[in-house]
């Protein structure tokens, strides 16, 4: 839902204040894709990052929880990893991806999606563009 997006978009921003990075915007294009991913993901049950994401084109946070995740919540679990990231050692790890694409000072939009699965569990798919992660 819109609302939702815009809370996700709203605890990027007061996270990426913090870190002095520009803040992101919503992109219709991205919410669209990260929607219809969400809906692919709580339809197969399988938390797995997609092609497009893969191939480079856009960056993407997953996140799963057996209820229905408030925006703020979500946001709050990807920057929790933080606490494993170096900042002596900056760039890219694979135990804090979802803290730096949240962060990732060259990324300008994102988009986001929820969807649930039969079991009430939902799905959540934050896509970045361009891509963060990349050393």
């Amino acid at each position: 839902s819109k609302q939702f997006a815009e809370e996700v978009l709203k605890a990027h921003n007061d996270y990426r204040k913090k870190h002095g990075v520009p803040p992101l915007k919503l992109c219709k294009k991205l919410n669209r894709g990260a929607q219809q991913y969400a809906e692919e993901l709580a339809t197969t049950r399988v938390l797995k990052h997609s092609s497009e994401s893969a191939n480079g084109k856009c960056g993407e946070n997953l996140a799963w929880a057996s209820y229905d995740q408030p925006g703020k919540d979500v946001a709050d679990r990807w920057y929790s990893e933080i606490k494993n990231y170096s900042f002596q050692n900056p760039g890219f790890s694979s135990g804090t991806g979802h803290f730096t694409a949240m962060v990732w000072k060259n990324t300008k939009k994102m988009g986001v999606g929820k969807a649930s699965a039969s079991d009430g569990s939902t799905f959540v798919v934050a896509r970045y563009d361009p891509a963060g992660n990349v050393v």
